[in-house]
């Protein structure tokens, strides 16, 4: 078990929510779901908690009630290799509901913010003011973020 695991709190779709998840992530699985009984915010046999895995980490989810929400201010960040994977996650997360942002981020339909960047934009942005600068120019004016631009601008073309 790894040392620091997120816990994403939810009104009562901990449960959707991780099968969501389990399905988009290729290297994914639930690995526990607890129930509510006689005491609890939710309903008895209702799911409390759902553990998960998404590419190795590990996940918990909280059907809390409502008292709480997501907000941007933590989002999960998907390092991808190729435009091919920013798509994909993009489209994936974005589906049913979700909303796209800018700048890479978006919203999936259960209100978690996440990040789709390439696995390079560290170096991107990082080093250099003048490529930073270039890159960040472009990052600005994009939504799904394209691999292909972001490199010109760092490479000054």
């Amino acid at each position: 078990m790894q040392g620091i695991m997120p816990c994403l709190w939810f009104d009562t779709q901990a449960e959707d929510a991780a099968k969501f998840y389990v399905s988009v992530f290729k290297n994914a699985k639930i690995t526990a779901v607890s129930h509510y009984g006689e005491t609890g915010p939710g309903p008895k046999g209702s799911a409390m908690t759902v553990m998960f895995e998404l590419d190795g980490k590990q996940y918990m989810g909280l059907n809390g009630g409502p008292h709480f929400k997501f907000t941007p201010a933590v989002s999960l960040v998907v390092n991808c290799d190729s435009q091919d994977e920013i798509d994909y996650y993009w489209d994936k997360l974005s589906a049913d509901g979700g909303q796209t942002v800018e700048c890479g981020w978006l919203t999936d339909k259960f209100g978690l913010s996440w990040q789709i960047v390439p696995a390079n934009m560290r170096d991107l942005v990082a080093g250099d003011p003048a490529r930073a600068g270039r890159v960040m120019q472009e990052v600005m004016k994009m939504k799904k973020l394209d691999i292909a631009t972001l490199q010109r601008a760092y490479d000054g073309r």
